[in-house]
């Protein structure tokens, strides 16, 4: 595919890493010179320097060829025009592009984005989508992943094998023959920073992060089994009252159940999100000062979730709130220098939302009938779920007989409303569902699976 990204920060090098690495035609489109001459050197990709909602910089860029824009700059404006200008003048098929305010977000102006009027095919929020990641994880305690499949009955589930869970150093195939009823399937497992689909005679080891594709009902009962299952928190205190955090505190605000502070340093932003907040404390201070974070109640909280716009801040503000008391610690963190250091720090989960936001994107990258995508391991793995149709090479077949390239794990089959465990002698039919792991050189057969020939049109 031709695809043009417009906008060279974090999430754009982010986006052009996973589609130049799959031999995409990429083009880069930023006014920093010295952005496009870092990814231009660091990657496969052909950069511009320019305005990317201006019309002679697109059409530099091959806007008349592309199949694709994907406007990511700081700016949604920018983002929006870009869009516009690439339908108008270009004729681009898709057109992706990232809005943060959340006024342009809500439901009574879904209106604006048809093609009649400001023809935007897929936007974006990352705010919204880490949000969303950060409160499936605090509904389900004890998982470093959550990832939604087959609309919510299936689940991705990511564990950290420990010294006393009941099935490290258990061969794969035996976790099954123990508990025959669990519809979960272990799909991928991360050692040593590499991704990889078990084998049946696979052992876990204690380290391991595990990834489950599990029926959403049976989560619970899949973390006891694991023994990774933790009481959900009562008492939350986030730092940082931007729009992920304001997100969260407004989502958390529901439950009844749990109560919520908020520390923000801006004077300005706290009041607008303690407006926007109903039953929320929100604190104007310096989340690094220990009084501050005293005063917020961190010493007693169960879960901080360090969530400013500076990775410094949150690395260093989670460190405190460990060394406070506080039960667990989450930041968000965008640089990758930090990301590789994370296992050396004193805190519990790194939220990395540049893996998000590709996932979100991908989606409407892959080619066949793949219905939602979610990239881990810093994009070395996908987990996928596709639709079979009557001219994949699955249908008709059963799972024993599709010969499943290697790197690839089948973890859910979604038909009529109901979850299947999937087994050797299973049938696939078309329009069936498959929840599916697939290592980084497996993908090109993935879509291959999921292909379309013009014989179904």
């Amino acid at each position: 595919m031709n695809i043009i990204i417009c906008g060279a920060g974090r999430v754009g090098y982010g986006i052009a890493q996973t589609l130049a690495a799959e031999n995409n035609a990429v083009t880069m489109v930023d006014l920093s010179p010295t952005l496009i001459q870092t990814i231009s050197t660091e990657l496969d990709v052909r950069g511009i320097v320019g305005h990317g909602s201006h019309p002679g910089v697109l059409q530099k860029a091959g806007a008349e060829t592309a199949d694709m824009i994907i406007a990511v700059t700081y700016s949604d404006e920018v983002n929006m025009i870009a869009c516009q200008i690439c339908h108008s003048v270009f004729g681009t098929p898709m057109k992706i592009a990232r809005v943060r305010a959340q006024g342009y977000l809500e439901d009574k102006w879904r209106d604006l984005y048809s093609r009649e009027n400001m023809p935007i095919d897929i936007i974006i929020s990352p705010e919204i989508e880490i949000g969303k990641a950060i409160l499936r994880r605090l509904n389900t305690p004890g998982a470093f992943d959550v990832v939604p499949f087959a609309n919510g009955l299936v689940q991705l589930i990511g564990v950290m094998i420990e010294e006393n869970s009941p099935i490290v150093n258990m061969p794969v195939s035996q976790i099954s023959e123990l508990f025959p009823d669990l519809k979960a399937t272990l799909v991928g497992v991360e050692r040593d920073k590499q991704l990889f689909t078990p084998t049946d005679d696979d052992q876990l080891s204690v380290g391991d992060g595990a990834y489950f594709a599990v029926e959403t009902t049976h989560a619970g009962r899949l973390l006891d089994v694991v023994g990774s299952r933790d009481e959900k928190a009562r008492h939350i205190v986030i730092i940082g009252g931007g729009n992920i955090g304001s997100y969260v505190a407004k989502e958390l605000e529901e439950v009844s159940s749990v109560r919520v502070r908020v520390i923000e340093y801006d004077k300005a932003r706290a009041e607008r999100t303690a407006d926007q907040l109903k039953q929320t404390v929100v604190l104007n201070g310096d989340a690094l000062d220990a009084r501050i974070q005293e005063e917020a109640g961190v010493s007693d909280a169960q879960t901080v979730l360090c969530l400013t716009n500076d990775d410094k801040t949150n690395i260093l503000a989670g460190i405190m709130a460990k060394s406070l008391g506080a039960g667990q610690v989450f930041s968000l963190v965008n640089e990758l220098s930090f990301l590789d250091i994370k296992s050396s720090l004193d805190i519990d989960m790194v939220i990395d939302p540049r893996s998000t936001t590709v996932s979100s994107i991908l989606r409407h990258v892959r080619k066949g009938r793949i219905i939602d995508v979610f990239a881990i391991g810093d994009g070395t793995a996908e987990v996928m779920e596709g639709e079979v149709l009557e001219t994949s090479p699955l249908s008709g077949k059963t799972l024993g007989e599709a010969a499943i390239p290697e790197g690839i794990a089948i973890g859910a089959i979604f038909r009529d409303g109901e979850v299947i465990k999937p087994y050797s002698d299973f049938t696939v039919r078309a329009r069936d569902r498959v929840v599916l792991f697939a290592e980084k050189q497996a993908l090109k057969h993935v879509e291959h699976l999921f292909r379309v020939s013009a014989d179904y049109f």
